[in-house]
């Protein structure tokens, strides 16, 4: 089945952070996929950041311990969800992700068994982060 022009042509933003932000090792992907960059953002302060093996990050919305995460927002054409998704690492997933303006918008968060026995992050909540940067005790 294909996507009509109309279908092809619809986009949809998506809040990323970490190795797909501008300039880091995956941001390479939304470009592929055919995304572009709209503007810099934050989370509303609902979520926390974990490092994952000290390689990406992985966000999750929570209830305590929360804070405002910066992200980048891509619009990305629908087809190109999949093909971003694809590429992640195992564990992250596209989930709607609340932002400070109050706005909703598509984003890449992390499966919390991902999150699991690995070092919270949150109070860094810059998504351009030094991944292997300690935030106090694990």
């Amino acid at each position: 089945m294909s996507l009509s022009a109309d279908q092809a042509a619809v986009e949809t933003l998506l809040a990323v952070n970490g190795t797909l932000m501008r300039g880091l090792e995956l941001n390479g992907n939304l470009r592929a996929a055919g995304a572009t960059f709209v503007r810099e953002a934050r989370t509303a302060p609902v979520y926390r950041l974990w490092s994952i093996g000290d390689r990406h990050p992985a966000m999750i919305r929570a209830s305590t311990g929360s804070a405002a995460i910066a992200v980048e927002i891509w619009s990305v054409p629908a087809g190109g969800l999949t093909s971003i998704l694809r590429h992640e690492p195992p564990g992250l997933c596209i989930g709607k992700v609340q932002l400070d303006d109050g706005s909703e918008v598509l984003g890449v968060l992390g499966e919390s068994i991902l999150c699991e026995d690995q070092r919270e992050i949150s109070r860094c909540a810059d998504g351009r982060m030094d991944i292997g940067a300690r935030d106090g005790p694990s």
